[in-house]
């Protein structure tokens, strides 16, 4: 079993309301992918093998990271469709959408909730389903030979971060919300699973200069 490391994509178009047009990334966004990709190899910190999701966001960081020569890209990386999914609890439970940050990180949590507990009708992807894939994936790539670096989206570390550490639904959010663009997330084996040694790193974005750069929307 390999040790990996999670990195949430660069940040994306943060107006946006729908999955489409979230789907980018700013200029900021893919600033930050090429000073984690700098880092990288400034410190000789290599990964033999290279994966990330489908969705545009990760394919333009892994660019912008200079990574994407060498990528894996698999369909089970990608992230749950959050706009999609509070779209359907408004027009089926009247829970308004939100629509500006402060009202994200109330709505957020009450969204996984409901979602766990298949609250919300015909979604894209059901809570268990979207909890399988990840495990799957996961699993599969620390199974390879190496060390391998996984370019993904924050609900996707979350839910790595519930299974690793037993949380629970109310904890996966606040781990959600917490997760910065261009953040590092490693796993080592440990007694044969994986586990948490580092979250929410940002070196790249810690000299004073960049701190306007550690952003999570």
């Amino acid at each position: 079993m390999s040790h990996i490391t999670l990195i949430r994509h660069g940040q994306a178009n943060s107006d946006a309301h729908d999955e489409a047009s979230y789907d980018k990334l700013s200029a900021l966004g893919h600033q930050q992918a090429e000073w984690l990709g700098a880092h990288l190899r400034e410190t000789r910190n290599m990964h033999h093998r290279v994966y990330c999701g489908t969705l545009t966001r990760h394919v333009e960081t892994a660019r912008s990271m200079g990574v994407d020569a060498q990528i894996v890209r698999d369909a089970r990386l990608n992230e749950l469709e959050y706009f999609t999914l509070a779209q359907l609890w408004q027009t089926q439970r009247g829970i308004d959408a939100p629509v500006v940050a402060d009202d994200f990180v109330t709505h957020l949590p009450r969204l996984f909730e409901a979602w766990s507990r298949d609250e919300i009708d015909n979604p894209p992807e059901r809570f268990a389903d979207f909890e399988n894939r990840v495990q799957t994936a996961l699993s599969e790539i620390a199974a390879g030979e190496g060390p391998a670096l996984v370019v993904t989206s924050g609900g996707l570390i979350a839910m790595a971060m519930r299974q690793m550490m037993a949380l629970d639904v109310a904890g996966m959010a606040r781990i959600a919300l917490a997760i910065m663009n261009t953040s590092m997330h490693r796993a080592y084996p440990i007694g044969g699973h994986l586990s948490p040694v580092m979250f929410n790193a940002v070196p790249h974005l810690e000299h004073p200069d960049r701190h306007h750069a550690q952003t999570h929307f």
